[in-house]
């Protein structure tokens, strides 16, 4: 299960928390229960997210010296900062994704999408196959942040190979071999990100000016580039698949008695990109009616609480609008909780309204394979043709 969060294991029967034994030997404590997750998320004084950033599968000497090779760092910053200096570097962020911003820019979204659909719609029509991932969800989350944050001067693919590289590299079951070449694709664009810190505009800027290291401004970059937009483009390949398979959502939403915020919601509710997240205990507690030593790792099962009886009817069905739908974890909980879960939602919702009549009449060439990862969903494609 701990690299595989989803799909059939996600639907087997589980305690409320199980101690699971990783690929190298290490105990986790899984929770699974929606209030003992919630509680995990939401105290961060007993429950700390500093090992958030720990390599699952530990860091040889060798991919060592080629991170060091690049001066590579991440120090706390967001989701592994526990100190003082969180709210601050939390409140910058967040000010750069507020939410009046995020919705300005669903209109030029809403246009982009549109004129994709238009292509992959021809495409289709002329009886050839299609990748969803590729040609519509891959990049956009990318594009909008571009808009919002003042971000290097990359190509996309560069960063989204350093992104996936990223995500792999410390919450992947690895060999040697596969660290020392992910090691150098990080490295690689840390670099790059390291030079735009020191110079950058925008929320770079802002950083520098309250004060915050290199270090920080890295750190923080860092982790916009990985979970401000990989994470949602993951998420809108998964719910795209997801539609194909549920005839009766795509038909309400055509008739307008089904909502696109609703349909976003139980997509999170169902088919987060994020399937767990990682804490250690800080001291010695109880979860439930069970001890947690201090120094366990605690892996708060998101995919699993979501699908937790006492939270919605009908936990392994797809019914958008469902009472209980949107108290999902998907987004975490607490001083944690993603600080850009408004534009991850408005992202969606485009997708959901103007790409969602692709799916009708096609059949699935080929599905999103996703590799194990403890955390992860990561789907490389989503084939389609028309019936």
């Amino acid at each position: 299960m701990l690299f595989r969060g989803w799909g059939e294991s996600v639907d087997e029967q589980w305690p409320d928390v199980a101690t699971v034994v990783d690929h190298v030997g290490v105990p986790h404590l899984v929770v699974t229960r929606h209030a003992l997750v919630r509680e995990v998320l939401t105290d961060p004084v007993t429950f700390r997210p500093d090992n958030a950033l720990d390599a699952v599968t530990p860091i040889p000497v060798a991919a060592l010296r080629v991170l060091a090779g690049h001066r590579f760092r991440l120090p706390p910053t967001l989701a592994n900062n526990g100190g003082a200096s969180h709210p601050e570097i939390r409140g910058i962020v967040a000010d750069a994704l507020h939410p009046h911003r995020v919705d300005a820019q669903r209109q030029w979204l809403t246009g982009l999408v549109r004129e994709r659909v238009a292509g992959l719609a021809a495409a289709l029509d002329a009886g050839r196959p299609v990748d969803l991932y590729a040609g519509l969800a891959a990049d956009l989350p990318l594009l909008v942040l571009a808009r919002l944050v003042e971000l290097p001067d990359a190509p996309v693919g560069a960063v989204k190979d350093f992104a996936r590289a990223a995500l792999e590299l410390f919450w992947a079951p690895l060999d040697a071999d596969r660290q020392l070449a992910l090691a150098a694709e990080v490295g690689r664009f840390h670099t790059v990100l390291r030079e735009f810190a020191a110079t950058g505009g925008g929320l770079a800027a802002r950083l520098r000016e309250a004060g915050h290291s290199p270090d920080v401004v890295v750190g923080a970059l860092f982790f916009l580039l990985v979970a401000g937009q990989e994470t949602t483009s993951q998420f809108l390949t998964l719910l795209l698949h997801r539609l194909a398979n549920e005839p009766a959502v795509r038909a309400g939403l055509r008739a307008g008695t089904v909502d696109a915020d609703d349909v976003v919601e139980e997509g999170l509710r169902l088919e987060p990109p994020i399937v767990t997240w990682r804490r250690v205990a800080a001291a010695d507690t109880t979860l439930g009616e069970v001890p947690v030593a201090a120094g366990t790792s605690v892996v708060a099962w998101l995919a699993r609480a979501g699908r937790d009886r006492a939270v919605v009817d009908a936990p392994g069905e797809f019914r958008p609008g469902q009472p209980g739908s949107r108290r999902h974890l998907a987004f975490g909980a607490g001083p944690h909780r993603c600080v850009g879960a408004q534009l991850a939602r408005m992202e969606a919702a485009v997708v959901v309204a103007e790409a969602t009549a692709l799916l009708d009449g096609v059949t699935v060439v080929r599905p999103p394979w996703c590799p194990d990862n403890l955390t992860f969903r990561m789907p490389d494609a989503f084939v389609v043709r028309r019936t």
